[in-house]
């Protein structure tokens, strides 16, 4: 008899336990963001074109550009895995508004498959973090950083610097899909 009425409290205090054991800052419930952990050769090979094209019909030279938002004093595997998500949305925010802006005919129809690719990787990881989740001060002074830059500076730079970082900006959305550390 003795034995029945422990058995709820065991539960409740093995429960409680194994709960404390998970970390809670992780991804969202229902935010399914495996797809992207080995970004397909296929995308990276479109992106490569398009960036090559770019290159060849459209980049302005003599630009005086001064952009450096990838060349953090940190690495995104460092980051928690909220951190790697919150900065991948605003990278992906960031690219997709350049590669939008671009109006060369043979550029707009190089760019489609990755643009599309991009949108849905974006798509795919809204909702990923919880609204409270509150970025870390490193992570909230480079989204400052982005939000002044894309005020401040040329939209041709900025153009031209987020075709030529949209690797990294791939690299970084497979790194968030890791949901353990990455190199």
């Amino acid at each position: 008899m003795l034995c029945l009425r422990l058995t709820p409290l065991l539960v409740l205090v093995l429960g409680v336990s194994l709960g404390a054991a998970f970390p809670h800052n992780t991804l969202r419930k229902g935010c399914s963001l495996f797809k992207y952990k080995q970004i397909m050769v296929h995308e990276k090979k479109a992106v490569e074109k398009m960036q090559k094209e770019f290159q060849r019909n459209i980049r302005r030279p003599g630009r005086n550009c001064n952009i450096w938002l990838f060349d953090r004093e940190w690495m995104p595997a460092h980051l928690s895995v909220p951190d790697r998500v919150v900065l991948v949305e605003a990278e992906l925010n960031f690219t997709i508004k350049m590669l939008q802006l671009s109006t060369h005919p043979g550029f707009t129809k190089t760019r489609q498959r990755s643009l599309a690719f991009l949108i849905q990787a974006r798509e795919d990881l809204r909702g990923c973090v919880a609204p409270s989740h509150q970025p870390s001060g490193e992570l909230s002074q480079w989204l400052q950083n982005l939000q002044g830059t894309m005020v401040t500076e040329n939209t041709s730079c900025l153009e031209d610097y987020a075709i030529r970082h949209i690797l990294e900006v791939l690299d970084d959305l497979k790194c968030a899909a890791l949901q353990e550390k990455c190199s």
